[in-house]
């Protein structure tokens, strides 16, 4: 596929991820307890609401329109076969948790991948409009909506571990929370401190704009950062990630750094035993 094609996916990733928002954000005004609206999938503590299914069939509708050849993998069960070669990765609202008690980190999060490798993505701030974007070898950019103003986006000049500030997530598994526990209380006298914002996608694009230096989670499936991994990759960042076909129940990590920082880090890490896969 030709590179201008890879920009055709990423303006429809960024259309199609800010109207899904924009729906979100009504529904949620339209429900006054959200709680009535929620169940769980892999744990009590793992929610989904009607607003993630809502907004997964809305992505899913409009993605057939227009490109009715491709294949779709959704979070919330969505899945069609690609003829065209396409498959589009989404994940309808990517800080669920974070959602229902009204926090203002969830998003939206669409990328496009061609023979398991993703080429386009968006990522999209549901509460504050800060839209960000990527294409294969086309770099990154943010839109600010205050501003209506699209920014460049480049990791950190991070160098050292122990100035590096790190963000992270946590599992629903019991079993698994408590062996992150025990990572994290390894890594976190070695840096300078640890941010746990609740979604992924948004943390991968928090290290594409320099907000943080290094991140990691065990796993996560690709919905969860297969658009944030290419933001982040395009904005200078070095990403790690499992293949798009591994399970988050594998427990593999998804590691990115600054590149100033990256090697070292992944040293370190690797000395903290932060590579080894986590049981669920």
């Amino acid at each position: 596929m030709e590179q201008q094609s890879f920009n055709e996916l990423r303006a429809i990733a960024a259309e199609t991820a800010t109207l899904t928002a924009a729906r979100i954000r009504d529904k949620r005004g339209e429900l006054d307890n959200l709680w009535d609206y929620t169940n769980t999938k892999s744990s009590t503590v793992d929610p989904v609401t009607v607003v993630d299914t809502l907004a997964e069939d809305f992505i899913a509708n409009r993605l057939q329109e227009l490109r009715p050849k491709d294949g779709l993998i959704g979070e919330e069960g969505t899945g069609t076969a690609s003829i065209s070669g396409v498959t589009w990765i989404v994940d309808p609202i990517d800080g669920t948790v974070n959602f229902l008690y009204d926090l203002p980190q969830y998003a939206v999060s669409i990328a496009a991948a061609i023979d398991g490798e993703v080429v386009a993505g968006a990522v999209i701030n549901v509460v504050t409009g800060v839209l960000y974007t990527a294409a294969r070898h086309e770099g990154a950019s943010k839109y600010l909506p205050e501003r209506d103003e699209i920014v460049p986006l480049k990791a950190s000049a991070a160098t050292v571990v122990s100035e590096s500030l790190v963000a992270t997530g946590f599992s629903y598994s019991a079993l698994r929370r408590s062996l992150q526990a025990d990572l994290l209380t390894k890594i976190l006298p070695t840096v300078r401190d640890i941010r746990r914002m609740g979604s992924a996608a948004l943390d991968l694009c928090h290290l594409a704009d320099g907000q943080v230096d290094i991140y990691y989670e065990h796993g996560l499936n690709c919905w969860d950062f297969a658009a944030g991994s290419l933001i982040a990759s395009e904005a200078g960042a070095f990403v790690r990630a499992p293949g798009l076909s591994i399970p988050g129940s594998s427990g593999e990590i998804c590691f990115a750094a600054a590149p100033g920082v990256f090697d070292d880090a992944h040293a370190h890490f690797e000395v903290l035993g932060a590579f080894n896969a986590l049981d669920r």
